[in-house]
């Protein structure tokens, strides 16, 4: 199995590649996002641990060039940041896992192997509905051949909406959905959220795609509207 680091800490570097090795792995090790991102395109690894805070390009940078480009190989991101929406950006990108600095090896090397075991994710297919089309992958909408640009988490609520054409679905729904079940907020986020796909995606287009169920919650037209 081959393993691709990409950390600037060669201490770390190091004491990850003599580790894995020790392990069984073949370990390549890059020490900034520009080699890492070009190693991952040029060779076929089976998992890439990789570091958010890298100089050059960043660990979600790499990340999501990878998706974009249908390389769906599994990556661990590592990173120093311990704050929620650290974790989501990461998750977001792409990434399959997150583990915060300072880390156990056996924890890593657990999540390391159950990875493995579960191996690289198909590319997802696009999603439509009428003339919406949704890539997750390359995380780009369109409507018709226009394309639209969302903020992640009005993306998120799109394709949530998306992988549910013509299905009332419920605000509860929907937070547990793109949020998480523990989320312990005002549900009138969802409205917040919903009021911008509907200024970005609906009304520049005359269209009334995101409609309102009464006492129920929210239906996308399963023509797109």
């Amino acid at each position: 199995m081959r393993v691709l680091v990409v950390d600037d800490q060669p201490g770390l570097a190091d004491g990850l590649r003599i580790g894995l090795e020790a392990e069984g792995f073949a370990v390549d090790v890059a020490s900034n996002g520009v080699d890492g991102l070009w190693m991952a395109q040029e060779n076929p690894f089976d998992l890439i641990v990789l570091d958010v805070m890298l100089p050059g390009m960043s660990g979600y940078a790499v990340c999501r060039a990878l998706r974009a480009e249908g390389n769906w190989v599994p990556i661990v991101m590592l990173t120093a940041k311990d704050g929620e929406w650290d974790q989501v950006e990461g998750l977001d990108t792409g990434a399959d896992d997150y583990l915060t600095k300072p880390f156990s090896f056996a924890v890593l090397l657990a999540h390391i192997r159950a990875l493995v075991r579960r191996g690289a994710r198909e590319r997802p297919t696009e999603l439509t509905a009428g003339d919406l089309r949704l890539d997750p992958a390359a995380r780009r909408l369109w409507r018709g051949e226009t394309p639209i640009d969302l903020t992640a988490r009005e993306f998120a609520v799109m394709e949530y909406l998306l992988r549910r054409p013509g299905d009332v679905v419920t605000k509860r729904s929907i937070l547990g959905g793109v949020w998480n079940d523990d989320f312990d907020g005002d549900d009138n986020i969802v409205e917040v959220y919903v009021r911008h796909l509907r200024n970005k995606v609906d009304r520049p287009f005359d269209r009334d795609a995101i409609q309102t169920v009464r006492g129920a919650g929210y239906r996308l037209a399963a023509d797109g509207g």
